[in-house]
């Protein structure tokens, strides 16, 4: 199976997922008169919204550079986590505001069995469904697919919540439990749509690999100078980003100024083969400069 057609497979799959959830959240909450539950459809709603953002991302991204997009079309999925995030914020606002207006005028949950079984069927679901795409996300170094996988598993707590709530009013007889546990929920879901934005905000600006990549990247240079002899003498000016899951990594190389151009390609041929080979998805650009000694820097300062 093509990589595009994994992606997007299993887009698909928490697209189907979120939908029957969705239905089953409604009816339950309807039959019981639970502001948690209701909570618990509106986050799902987000969800399938996210999940359709992240459907959508990710056929995009798979696309190959053309005239307009020469870099290709990875920042697609880093603006989809922005989105997905602030859908999961809105979320979030509209379960508070609900809760917030149960307070005053606490409901009794009726079907309270039906309910319980309907969050903890929707856990159950999200568990398997988000272990997938978290699978997939991180094989083939989709934000999409892994902020999706980060929307489910928060998804699955939510469900357990709401279950435990429902099931603490019926022993206890406090009504207003169930707006409480629908505000606690909001809050890990801003908590979830605060770390999703911040990560995609990061590529998006264009933020630095991690030390342990640009390490790597260190390591095969290195590697690949001590195979050259004297003639690649040192490396600088190492800038890296990502955009989708390609990996841009730019440096400056210097080398033995005698050296023809033909010898100098070849070195240059070796790093971009050895990096592809370390890190997956990775584009490289090496910039030639000459080695020029002290002696002569200080003599081209003097004229």
């Amino acid at each position: 199976m093509k990589k595009f057609d994994r992606k997007s497979s299993v887009a698909l799959l928490s697209i189907g997922s979120n939908t029957m959830l969705i239905i089953l959240k409604v009816v339950a909450g309807i039959l019981s008169g639970s502001v948690s539950i209701i909570s618990e459809a509106i986050h799902s709603s987000m969800d399938l919204m996210a999940s359709c953002v992240a459907f959508f991302s990710v056929r995009t991204s798979s696309k190959p550079a053309d005239r307009e997009h020469p870099y290709g079309h990875g920042k697609i999925e880093n603006i989809s986590g922005i989105v997905e995030g602030v859908l999961i914020f809105i979320a979030a606002g509209l379960i508070i505001f609900e809760a917030v207006k149960k307070i005053s005028e606490p409901v009794e949950i009726e079907a309270a069995g039906i309910a319980i079984a309907v969050m903890l069927t929707a856990a159950v679901v999200n568990f398997f469904v988000s272990k997938i795409l978290y699978k997939v996300g991180k094989e083939e170094d989709s934000m999409a697919l892994e902020a999706d996988a980060l929307h489910l598993k928060t998804d699955i707590y939510t469900s357990l919540g709401v279950a435990a709530g429902i099931i603490l009013i019926k022993l206890t007889g406090i009504l207003v439990l169930d707006s409480i546990v629908a505000i606690l929920v909001a809050l890990l879901i801003i908590k979830e749509a605060w770390v999703l934005c911040r990560n995609a905000l990061e590529f998006l600006m264009d933020s630095r690999l991690s030390d342990q990549e640009e390490q790597e990247i260190k390591t095969v240079i290195e590697k690949v100078r001590n195979d050259c002899a004297n003639q690649l003498i040192d490396y600088h000016k190492l800038k890296t980003r990502k955009s989708g899951n390609i990996r841009h990594i730019d440096f400056h190389i210097t080398v033995d100024p005698s050296l023809t151009v033909m010898e100098a390609h070849d070195i240059v041929g070796c790093l971009k083969k050895a990096m592809c080979d370390e890190l997956k998805n990775t584009r490289v650009s090496v910039h030639i400069d000459p080695f020029v000694n002290q002696e002569e820097n200080d003599e081209l300062d003097i004229e």
